[in-house]
């Protein structure tokens, strides 16, 4: 009776959390169908927000280049991450190694005000003693999203460099492998998934950052979240609910697809039988 009950009160629990997460979106991508240009007040059903939101120059460009500054800050990201990782998991008697360590961890805790308050300065510095750069734009955001985004990518990669066998490393440069060949034939393809899930930490970090952005980017670059904002703060238009709507429908088909690729590959793990056959 006891379990029945505790039972019952989880599943309660569940369903208050699921709905408190999830009935703001709901409601949200309902009024993206709303006729009338007043967020909250309901007008009848209408998709001519959507069709304003495509014929809206700015938002377009600030998510064609929110988008491109994701990809290349998790990109770099992914690639000055993994050396920190594997600098500070395979040299633990290396001098500094405490240092470097708590360096890369800092903009993990570090407040994102300070963080673009210190690389706006660092800019302007570097624009009065080398001339460069010359204004503040895509370059900027891109190295400043790539400096907090390694940190991340840092941490999931050393996690996952920590659980690997160093025995089927040793015993293939034993076999006449180079370290670098080791590095790419034995480690790398046993660390793909943290350097996956790294790269899509730091894509999702820099599509989202706001402060940061803002603090380094000049006239010429507005990323989305930019647009977002200060549209919010000249009043909630309808044509940001159709925004919000596409990006949740995209991010569902995303995680479904992510959901069904591990399903089925635990299925052929538990059922070697069902697996196809090689042609």
């Amino acid at each position: 009776m006891v379990k029945s009950r505790s039972f019952s009160f989880s599943k309660v629990m569940l369903v208050l959390g699921l709905l408190f997460l999830y009935l703001p979106m709901f409601v949200l991508i309902v009024y993206s169908f709303n006729a009338s240009r007043l967020v909250s007040v309901w007008a009848g059903f209408s998709t001519q927000w959507y069709g304003e939101l495509f014929r809206d120059e700015q938002i377009l460009s600030a998510v064609w280049m929110s988008l491109r500054i994701a990809f290349y800050s998790a990109s770099m990201a992914v690639c000055l991450g993994t050396l920190c990782a594997f600098v500070i998991t395979r040299f633990k008697k290396m001098r500094g190694r405490t240092l470097l360590s708590s360096m890369i961890t800092a903009p993990l805790v570090m407040p994102e005000v300070i963080t673009g308050l210190s690389l706006l300065l660092l800019f302007v510095q570097m624009a009065q003693t080398i001339g460069w750069p010359t204004d503040r734009g895509m370059a900027t955001i891109w190295i400043a999203h790539t400096t907090f985004c390694s940190a991340y990518v840092a941490v999931v990669v050393s996690a996952r460099l920590q659980e690997v066998d160093r025995s089927i490393e040793e015993a293939a440069m034993d076999l006449g492998c180079t370290p670098l060949k080791t590095f790419f034939v034995i480690t790398l393809p046993v660390i793909a998934p943290a350097l996956v899930s790294g790269w899509l930490l730091a894509f999702t970090l820099s599509l989202d950052d706001l402060v940061i952005a803002s603090f380094v980017s000049g006239p010429g670059a507005t990323t989305l979240p930019m647009v977002v904002f200060s549209s919010v703060r000249m009043g909630v238009s309808p044509k940001i609910n159709a925004l919000a709507t596409l990006i949740i429908l995209v991010v569902s088909l995303i995680a479904f697809v992510a959901w069904y690729v591990m399903r089925r590959a635990e299925r052929r793990k538990r059922d070697p039988a069902r697996a196809p056959e090689p042609g």
